[in-house]
């Protein structure tokens, strides 16, 4: 490897969508370095900062069906029963949820939790509280996929924050969509909820930090038990 690609390799991606964002913040550090040499450094800093928020890493994710893998970057928020979003037309029963919460220092670009197609999107505005409150996932803003998985009906649900106003999904109805492929990003901190079969096992813990593509979050058919965990 040259050292050419070794520099580009320690490089982060940016995702298209914040670019945008990163000329806008870096023009007005332009503009406030004009009048105070303490703004422009402020504003710098703020600039690498969103430069930040948008990266998109590759991702390495086991091509399993049987897996389920976390759809974000972030701590593992909630583990347990839950009824989906009346929107998504899933019914009222009870269905093993999953929720990973993002902080502004996380990596936004959401990604399936599993393979199949894409049988409703659907979109519901709302209040934007606190995304780490469990009410978030039935008061705040989303966006809802419910996939067709070869274990079953999926559903994965971003869900705006406090300080996240936008939700971008770029997934279309009707479409196939792999298991780790990107479909969407919530701007600046958030939450993303996936719905699973009761027949799924979790395999992360509250508390734990997930990364998006990679953690196994669940398994189909294996056996029914909690994981355990030691914090050190």
């Amino acid at each position: 490897m040259s050292l050419v690609d070794t520099v580009k390799n320690a490089f982060v991606p940016i995702h298209r969508e914040g670019w945008p964002f990163i000329g806008g913040f870096a023009v007005v550090t332009l503009v406030l370095g004009i009048f105070s040499t303490n703004l422009f450094w402020i504003g710098l800093i703020l600039t690498a900062w969103c430069a930040y928020f948008f990266r998109d890493p590759q991702r390495v994710t086991p091509a399993d069906d049987r897996l389920v893998i976390s759809p974000a970057d972030g701590i593992v928020s909630a583990v347990g029963p839950a009824v989906p979003p009346r929107e998504l037309g899933l019914g009222g029963a009870e269905m093993t949820r999953i929720s990973v919460f993002m902080n502004v220092f996380s990596c936004h670009v959401n990604r399936s939790p599993v393979r199949g197609r894409i049988t409703k999107i659907e979109h519901r505005p709302g209040k934007f509280l606190n995304a780490e409150l469990d009410k978030a996932s039935s008061e705040n803003e989303r966006n809802g996929l419910v996939i067709d998985s070869p274990n079953g009906t999926v559903a994965a649900v971003q869900i705006a924050g406090l300080v996240a106003r936008r939700i971008v999904c770029w997934a279309e109805q009707g479409g196939n969509i792999g298991i780790g492929e990107r479909f969407g990003l919530i701007r600046f901190g958030s939450r993303v909820d996936v719905f699973l079969p009761l027949e799924a096992t979790p395999r992360v813990a509250v508390g734990q930090t997930a990364v998006g593509g990679e953690t196994v979050i669940a398994e189909f058919g294996g056996s029914p038990a909690t994981p355990l965990v030691r914090v050190s």
